[in-house]
Order: C-alpha cells, then sequence, then structure tokens
C-alpha cells in the first residue's frame, strides 16, 4: 500500500531524461536514456538512498528530484504540486527548500569566495535576515557542521576534504530547506572522515527535520542510516525496499549480486552463490525485455522479451523480475555480515566516538587496538 500523499514530500510519475548528442560524419543523432520511466515516492522525514553500479543514473535521477536538469518526460511532485513546469522565477522561490550536496567538494565552492560569503549567499537570496543577523548564522551554521566560526574568513583551499565537504553542507542548511540530496558525500573522503560526515548527517537530520535523499555506490556505507533504499540498473529501480528487508534477503539478483560484491572479513560471512556473467550493456542499445538479463544466471526467454513492471512483494518492499518469487524459495540463506569481534566492536565505538568530536583516530591508537586483539587472540 502506498502511504497516504500527505506523508509523501517529493513523487516521481514515469521520469525519464534522454541525453542527445550528434555522432559521425553525417551528425547522426544518438539519444541516451539514462533514467528511464522511475516512479517512486519520498516520505517526509525518511533518509532515501539510491544505489547501484557507476553509470546507472543515480546522480542523473537525484538532479532530476531537485530540478538541476529538466526531464525528458514525466513529472516530479513535490508536496504534491508538479514543478516540472514552474518558471525559473517560481523554481527559484522553491530552491530554498531543495538544497543539493555535491560529490566533490572543491569544484563546488566557488574559490574567489570566502566560506563565510559562500554560506551567505544562500541567506542573500531566500531571507530577509539582516547583515548582522546573517553574520551571526554563518557562525552557527560553521560550529553545528564542527568547524570553527572565525574559518568564516578562509577560503576553500585552505581546507581539507572533510572539511570543504562540512562547508558544503553548511550552505545547504544556510536557506531552512526541508530536503537535502546529497549526490555520493562521503565518495571522495577518507574512511574516519567518512564516519564524521555520515555521523553528521544523522545529528542534523534529527536537529533540523530533515528528508535525506543520499546517492551512493558503497551499500556498506549507507547500511546504518538509511530508511529505504532504491538499486538502480542502467537508468530503471530495479528493487526498492526498508533498510533491513534489502540487506536481510535481496529479492533482485542485481541487488544480491551488489550485496555479495561488499568485502568482509570472513569467508563464512556470505551463504548466498550469485555469479555475474559478461560485462553492463550501452546505454546506447540497452537490452530488450529486462535489461539486466543478459547477465542474469536466471534469465528465461521471457526476461529477454518483456519488461517486468515493478511489483509489490512482501515486507513493503517492490521488485522488478519476472521470476523473484522462484529465486527467493531457492535461495538457501541471506547475505550477512558476521559478528564482530569484542575488539572489533570496540574499535568501531572508537570510530564513532571520535567522529562525534571531529577528531581524528591516529594510527597510534589503531596500532594499540590492533595489538590488544593480537594480544587477546594469542591468550
Amino acid at each position: 500500500m502506498r502511504p497516504p500523499t500527505r506523508d509523501r514530500i517529493i513523487e516521481t510519475r514515469a521520469l525519464t531524461k534522454r541525453f542527445t548528442s550528434s555522432k559521425g560524419l553525417f551528425g547522426r543523432s544518438v539519444s541516451v536514456s539514462a533514467v528511464n520511466d522511475v516512479s517512486l515516492d519520498i516520505r517526509r522525514g525518511e533518509t532515501f538512498s539510491i544505489v547501484g553500479e557507476s553509470g546507472c543514473g543515480k546522480s542523473t535521477l537525484a538532479r532530476l528530484l531537485v530540478r538541476l536538469l529538466p526531464a525528458s518526460e514525466g513529472a516530479v511532485l513535490y508536496e504534491g504540486n508538479d514543478i516540472s513546469s514552474l518558471s525559473e522565477p517560481e523554481m527559484r522561490r522553491l530552491r530554498k527548500d531543495l538544497q543539493f550536496v555535491f560529490q566533490d567538494p572543491f569544484s563546488s565552492l566557488n574559490p574567489r569566495m570566502t566560506v563565510g560569503a559562500l554560506i551567505e549567499e544562500p541567506m542573500k537570496v531566500h531571507t530577509s535576515l539582516s547583515r548582522k543577523e546573517r553574520r551571526l548564522k554563518v557562525a552557527d551554521l560553521l560550529t553545528k557542521v564542527g568547524l570553527r566560526a572565525a574559518f568564516a574568513n578562509r577560503y576553500p583551499h585552505e581546507f581539507s576534504g572533510g572539511q570543504r565537504q562540512r562547508i558544503g553542507i553548511a550552505r545547504a542548511l544556510a536557506s531552512g530547506p526541508k530536503v537535502i540530496v546529497g549526490d555520493e558525500p562521503v565518495s571522495a573522503l577518507d574512511v574516519s572522515v567518512q564516519a564524521q560526515v555520515i555521523n553528521l548527517l544523522e545529528d542534523l537530520k534529527a536537529e533540523f527535520d530533515l528528508t535525506l535523499v543520499l546517492i551512493a555506490h558503497d551499500l556498506a556505507v549507507i547500511r546504518h542510516m538509511s530508511d529505504r533504499i532504491a538499486v538502480m540498473y542502467l537508468g530503471e529501480i530495479v528493487e526498492l525496499a526498508p533498510n533491513d528487508p534489502l540487506y536481510d534477503k535481496p529479492l533482485h539478483p542485481y541487488t544480491q549480486a551488489l550485496m555479495r560484491a561488499i568485502p568482509i572479513a570472513s569467508p563464512h560471512g556470505r551463504s548466498m552463490d550469485v555469479s555475474l556473467t559478461g560485462d553492463v550493456p550501452s546505454p546506447l542499445a540497452p537490452p530488450s525485455g529486462c535489461r539486466f538479463h543478459p547477465r542474469c544466471p536466471h534469465a528465461t526467454s521471457l526476461c529477454g522479451t518483456e519488461k517486468p513492471a515493478l511489483a509489490e512483494a512482501a515486507d513493503a518492499r517492490m521488485v522488478a523480475c519476472h521470476h523473484w518469487e522462484k529465486i527467493a524459495e531457492n535461495s538457501q540463506g541471506s547475505v550477512r555480515e558476521p559478528p564482530r569481534s569484542e575488539n572489533a566492536e570496540k574499535r568501531f565505538a572508537l570510530f564513532r566516538e571520535r567522529s562525534q568530536r571531529q577528531e581524528p583516530v591516529t594510527a597510534a591508537t589503531e596500532t594499540q587496538i590492533k595489538l590488544s586483539e593480537r594480544s587477546h587472540n594469542n591468550a
């Protein structure tokens, strides 16, 4: 059952985006469908993640949600209103509610502007605050994202990648948004910094009552913070499910393959044998029927001729596969991580504690943990 309309802050209806270019001696027109017939809903206050391989259309879909790109077909609804046909002045007024955090925290920041000016700019456009009030709010936002208020007078090149991403998040918060879309906001960061930024997003979501839409290709990164997850393949949603059911027992063969690709530290951690053959098809000439069928170990002749619809399954999930019920019955188990050892739990707790205080986990500290774990195992 779909949730009531008042609970859906963003909806897409048969959303399609095609890019057309000229190619060849005679300028033959070539069309690539980056997003194809995507219909989904994002609920108010949730963290909704979109995952898939590079080139599957995740970033294009994210930009369509906030109309950084115009749709070729279909519609995007924000709070029940179609924003696809809004004029530029109308869309500008709506920008304060829909903010974006870009993947590259350096190229998305103007190097000629100070950090304070970058964060203050949305306030000039979308609020009626005085100059003094804007400066005070800049200092407050910098503090909330774990930076010093004095950093407002510095330039982006003076900061590390993790700090620049925090600046990008502060800028997104400046207009008082209801929705923040993050296009792989931690993929370019070190592991310890990833934990800091993820924890920061979780804290800010609770404090500002935000709806988060996160784009990722690493399923392990977004596992502990997502409410629902959509899996994309070649521009289409193949599975959409709440967090725990998706990780405990994925239904679509492609999702199973993605789960199997998550590296873990135990040879006994996975019981589901799913192997992929062949290469990802070219988006210039996608396969007929199910786009995944040339690489699917369960494919039949039906898969090559008829496109599967995104149908409802158990546990409030949806899957686009002709044979998902049979695959679920024959599955020998779920993709689960092995339990952490006591010392591994301590390491995880240390990372989280340090990240909450914005303190790095030093190599010396890591060495101490590893030595204690080694002596514990030898004992």
